[in-house]
Order: C-alpha cells, then structure tokens, then sequence
C-alpha cells in the first residue's frame, strides 16, 4: 500500500522502516535542537503531513528504546492520526525521567503503524453474560 507524504518544511525526513519486519515506520523530528524538562511535554513536529487511505489509521508509538533508555515516550501514550487529517504530523513528546532530555533535529523520536480499523454503529441495549462478566483491573490474578 501507498501512504502519500507532503513535506511541509523542506528538511523533513519521509518515515523509514528500520528493519524489513519493522511494523511501525521511525518519525522524525524537524525543527531546532530542543531541550525537554522533567515531567515536561513538548510538541514537536515531523515536518510532514500524510495521506492516510479511508479506513485506515496512523497510531503514533513510542520507540521502545527512547522511551526505556531516556524516559522519553509520546504524552498521549498512542497517537491517533485519522485518515481525513492533512496537517503535519506532530508528537507529544513527555519527558519522564528526572533529568533534561535534548532532542536534535533529524533524531527519531516516534514510530507510526498504519493499520485498517472498524466503524461501529453503538445501540444501546442488554448485554450478554460471560463467566467474566464484570470483572477487570487485575479481577482475573496475577498469574
């Protein structure tokens, strides 16, 4: 499948698949050198606006080593980019560590998955029983 990319600055960088089985594509950040505070949230853009097919998504992740290694991770924990959404790509980027983080131009700082989703149509009405049945947040043990 085609996404279509319109750089909206001319240094952005177009998304890249870092391995052949890589499902999220690393997003870059495009603008100048930034330095993020502890418990600060800062958005930064890509520099690029997408494309996205009807009946697609574009879920924004952290990178898992950014995110593990520099306690930096996407505030909204999952960005959702719809497919009627033509503005440049943007990402929330937390701080959660203690100390400050900088954040260079061309450093990737997310990684986007493009994957088909389900419309609904929501009627209220009875819900059918389970052996669960109400039970969550940890109902079903730790192992």
């Amino acid at each position: 499948m085609k996404v279509k990319i319109n750089k909206v600055k001319a240094n952005a960088q177009i998304p890249v698949y870092s391995s052949a089985s890589a499902a999220g594509a690393d997003l870059y950040y495009c603008g100048e050198e930034v330095v993020i505070a502890p418990s600060q949230t800062v958005m930064l853009g890509t520099g690029i606006a997408m494309e996205i097919p009807e009946g697609y998504v574009g879920l924004v992740f952290a990178r898992s080593g950014l995110a593990c290694k520099s306690g930096l991770a996407p505030a909204n924990k999952v960005g959702v980019i719809d497919s009627d959404y033509r503005g440049e790509i943007k990402v929330a980027l937390h701080n959660h560590s203690t100390q400050e983080k900088t954040v260079g131009a061309g450093e990737r700082i997310a990684q986007i998955v493009i994957t088909p989703y389900l419309k609904c149509d929501f009627e209220e009405g009875e819900l059918s029983s389970t052996s669960r049945g109400e039970g969550g947040f940890g109902s079903t043990g730790k192992k």
